[in-house]
């Protein structure tokens, strides 16, 4: 496994994350399609619980462990019949798809899905906050390459027909930001953004890296941005950090 993610999977969040996310899979699942599974870190958990663990990116997960099968493919249009597995766990995925794939990806994991679902995102993110500049083309890019922010109703809207067994929400998220510090902030260069991210440009693809030095009149905007964020932030209510959910289908309740 990449050691950036290695580490970050160590930490107490993540722990409580993905521990929360795996205690979700009902005991008597057998099948399980882990979509989105990078190092396989959530693919082991999985497997150690006994579930037959077949782990699906983009890119052929890379993950040394014979109890894992590991395949290629795109969530948009998986290479497996209905109703092939018994149970579909897509985990910090959903948030980097944009419409309409988003809908299609939603319509293919409940379609391969024999009985469940597990579905974790970031709950109502400010995809504001945390924004980097592409260094290629100039773009302004959503932290982490995400393109969604999900509440409750959203989420379960990608869901229809079926059935929602258990809700939960996990952390404590930070506070969002303003639409003038957001200017501000982009009028800097968004010099604190998640430039340590894998993901790239939505725009063109190019590798996400941190700018250069930064001029006096970027650094002012930088300053003024920070003070406008404080304005607002302060007065915000508490939110959790993402939220989980365990799916049937109709007929599996």
């Amino acid at each position: 496994m990449d050691e950036s993610l290695q580490v970050a999977y160590e930490r107490t969040i993540e722990r409580e994350r993905v521990g929360d996310l795996v205690g979700l899979v009902p005991a008597a699942t057998r099948t399980v399609l882990d979509i989105g599974a990078r190092g396989g870190f959530i693919a082991r958990q999985l497997a150690d619980r006994g579930f037959a663990v077949t782990a699906l990116d983009l890119e052929r997960p890379l993950i040394d462990d014979p109890r894992i099968e590991c395949v290629q493919g795109d969530a948009t249009e998986l290479p497996y019949g209905d109703r092939s597995f018994d149970l579909v766990f897509c985990a910090e995925v959903l948030e980097h798809i944009e419409q309409p794939a988003l809908q299609r990806a939603a319509g293919e994991l409940a379609r391969v899905a024999r009985h469940h679902l597990v579905i974790g995102v970031p709950y109502r993110q400010d995809l504001r906050l945390w924004r980097t500049r592409c260094g290629s083309c100039g773009a302004v890019n959503p932290p982490w390459g995400h393109v969604n922010s999900f509440d409750e109703a959203g989420l379960l809207a990608l869901f229809a027909g079926w059935n929602l067994l258990e809700r939960r929400f996990i952390g404590v998220g930070e506070p969002g930001t303003n639409a003038v510090s957001a200017w501000l902030m982009d009028l800097a260069g968004n010099p604190y953004g998640t430039y340590v991210q894998d993901e790239g440009c939505i725009r063109c693809g190019a590798s996400i890296v941190r700018p250069g030095p930064r001029t006096v009149w970027q650094r002012a905007c930088t300053r003024a941005a920070v003070l406008a964020r404080a304005c607002t932030s302060r007065f915000e209510a508490p939110r959790p950090n993402w939220i989980h959910l365990l799916v049937a289908r109709m007929d599996a309740a």
